[in-house]
């Protein structure tokens, strides 16, 4: 038995199409349609809860990035955009905001002497461990609504797209 649920945006938009172009089938939109709207708005979201700290999202991510390796904290630049998905020159770039803020340090990596490593400093683990307790507690708060098994379920949905968006085909 289907769950009845309100209209939301995107059937708005469903239906318009259809109304204009009956001929196509955009049953894909509905998905991808509430996946990108559902991203814009929790990124407002924990947008609000990174300001309390002086963050942005990149910051928080790269701090946290760098909580999450362990002690001592630290990792080549090249791991880290790696992980964060960005270039070489955007993680330089980075890597200067968070230094002059005094969250990071570079120092010389002792495997490599033509390569550094980017270290949380003691002011931004504190930081970062901070921000990441509230961050959880938002995260929490936003899913709050959710059922645990529809929480479950939308999980192992998501899991099974990501898979199949990270395979090499796309398929």
């Amino acid at each position: 038995m289907a769950t009845q649920r309100q209209p939301d945006a995107v059937d708005a938009i469903l239906a318009q199409w259809h109304r204009e172009r009956p001929d196509l089938d955009v049953s894909p939109m509905g998905p991808i349609g509430r996946i990108k709207r559902c991203a814009a708005l929790l990124q407002r979201r924990l947008d609000e809860t990174f300001a309390e700290f002086g963050l942005s999202y990149w910051e928080f991510d790269v701090l946290a990035t760098l909580r999450r390796s362990g002690a001592p904290h630290c990792l080549a630049p090249t791991t880290l955009f790696s992980t964060l998905m960005v270039t070489s020159g955007t993680m330089t770039h980075r890597m200067g905001k968070l230094e002059a803020q005094g969250w990071i340090t570079r120092r010389p990596n002792p495997d490599d002497a033509r390569s550094s490593l980017v270290q949380l400093t003691p002011e931004g683990l504190a930081l970062i461990d901070r921000a990441v307790e509230a961050h959880v507690a938002n995260e929490h708060r936003i899913l709050a609504p959710l059922k645990a098994a529809d929480l479950a379920a939308l999980d192992a949905r998501l899991a099974l797209l990501l898979t199949a968006l990270e395979s090499p085909t796309g398929q």
